[in-house]
């Protein structure tokens, strides 16, 4: 009975396993039809009889992005939006550029974790772990240095020098979504009442309803 009780319980483990990760492909490959009008998990597959090498290519990484907005930064995506070879591989990559002191603000992907090299200049990096703790691990990496940010915990990255940086970045989700946390909170549609946020940041409303108007 034990045994059997044991089986069941890694059996429900790797099946909880299997729907928090990308669908795995079932084929050698399935191209993202992006025209499709058919929702599902996903995208669905274009026929592989008009599938060329082009759907497996993707352009532009060789140009930087453009850093000159508020935050000083610019990411160039890679995701099965942009390359529809990705759909079902569970991989996407992103581009990062930043301008001096340029700031990628505090966020989190939902759908994966994050592995980033750097490739020009230095960044102040870092993430946070969930309650109880909301521990902080921070470092400095610089050119040809590499860093993990796992999935869904909130992170950032900083350019604290004064020539611009370039980091690349692998993600393990063909598309693993971007939840910028100023904009989430101050920025929703509709937006979130300002006395709920006064209360949450022990703020006055009218400072809450300050940072609202910025987003």
């Amino acid at each position: 009975m034990a045994s059997r009780v044991l089986l069941l319980t890694l059996l429900a483990l790797a099946f909880s396993h299997s729907l928090a990760s990308d669908p795995s492909p079932l084929q050698d490959f399935c191209v993202a039809d992006l025209n499709s009008n058919v929702f599902v998990n996903g995208f669905v597959c274009k026929d592989p009889k008009i599938v060329t090498a082009d759907d497996f290519t993707g352009h532009g990484l060789d140009m930087p992005g453009n850093t000159s907005n508020p935050q000083g930064s610019a990411v160039t995506p890679v995701f099965v939006q942009q390359l529809a070879g990705l759909n079902t591989l569970g991989v996407s990559l992103a581009r990062l550029d930043f301008a001096p002191y340029g700031l990628i603000v505090p966020h989190y992907h939902p759908r994966a974790t994050e592995i980033m090299t750097v490739i020009e200049g230095a960044l102040h990096v870092g993430f946070v772990t969930s309650a109880p703790n909301f521990q902080l691990f921070t470092q400095v990496v610089k050119k040809g240095d590499v860093f993990v940010f796992p999935k869904g915990m909130i992170h950032f990255q900083f350019n604290y020098g004064d020539v611009p940086a370039v980091a690349i970045s692998g993600l393990g989700s063909q598309d693993p979504g971007v939840v910028l946390i100023p904009n989430a909170v101050f920025g929703s549609n509709p937006p979130i009442s300002d006395s709920i946020l006064a209360k949450a940041f022990q703020l006055d409303k009218h400072i809450i309803d300050y940072l609202q108007s910025k987003f």
